[in-house]
């Protein structure tokens, strides 16, 4: 494994069992045992009713875009390799939403409403960053 130069996320006390599951190729998101809101990032209590009662579910990693930017300037010079590249708020079947990049297509053939699967990318031995793909039937 090549070294990553780009930022790196620090799991944390809320944070680490997300990372943990991503590195196994599971996408995690918490869901509240009180009044059952779902979301997206972790958090220490629920958004919804401010219970400390959260769980942890897995997602199917099964999706649509639901906006979309390409960059084609980066905000700095460890992006510039991979511009153009989509940055996509992915809209889960599980009804919460997560911003991503999209690979595996090329970003002009990108488009609202796009299915897409997550896949994980290793990037270092203990983390993994969730990413998204079209699905096999998407309409591209």
């Amino acid at each position: 494994m090549t070294e990553y130069i780009k930022p790196i996320p620090m799991p944390d006390n809320v944070t680490a069992t997300f990372w943990d599951a991503a590195k196994k190729r599971r996408l995690l998101l918490q869901q509240c045992a009180d009044c059952g809101a779902r979301q997206f990032l972790a958090q220490s209590c629920c958004r919804g009713c401010l219970s400390e009662n959260v769980e942890w579910i897995e997602a199917s990693g099964m999706g649509k875009i639901y906006s979309f930017t390409i960059v084609h300037r980066p905000p700095s010079a460890v992006f510039r390799e991979d511009a153009p590249y989509a940055v996509a708020l992915v809209e889960l079947d599980e009804g919460v939403r997560m911003m991503s990049n999209i690979v595996g297509i090329e970003p002009d053939a990108i488009h609202v409403d796009m299915r897409v699967e997550v896949v994980f990318d290793d990037i270092t031995p203990s983390i993994a960053l969730p990413r998204f793909r079209p699905t096999h039937n998407a309409q591209v």
